[in-house]
């Protein structure tokens, strides 16, 4: 029941952080193009890359903290369903080069952010 709990913990920061980031952005940059969803999904690859890699290479952690931070925080500010009802509204709309761009850049930058993350928790 404890694991179920501090996945919820994470999970209810992560949802507010990834709600807090896309709306700041969204604001900021315009709704144009899914520049908040598309921020929070290259961030959270960046940030799974470097917690994932720091725990199981470089720290011995407790598992409790994994199930915090990746399973709960990570798991639930990521965007990925966000992601794809916001490209298949940009292809409605008939924006095919913006939904194109979206799904191009969301996956090569997630991808980029990643190994970015790993690279950083290796130089730890």
């Amino acid at each position: 029941m404890l694991n179920y709990l501090i996945i919820g913990a994470g999970g209810f920061l992560g949802a507010v952080t990834r709600y807090l980031v896309a709306t700041w952005i969204g604001q900021k940059w315009g709704r144009i193009f899914p520049f908040g969803t598309f921020a929070v999904n290259i961030s959270g690859s960046f940030l799974i890359g470097l917690i994932m890699s720091l725990f199981v290479g470089k720290f011995m952690v407790n598992p409790q903290w994994r199930l915090f931070l990746v399973i709960g925080f990570v798991g639930s500010y990521t965007t990925f369903s966000t992601f794809e009802y916001e490209t298949g509204g940009l292809l409605q709309d008939g924006e095919f080069l913006l939904a194109t761009m979206n799904i191009f850049l969301s996956v090569f930058l997630g991808f980029v952010g990643l190994k970015i993350g790993e690279m950083i928790a290796r130089a730890i």
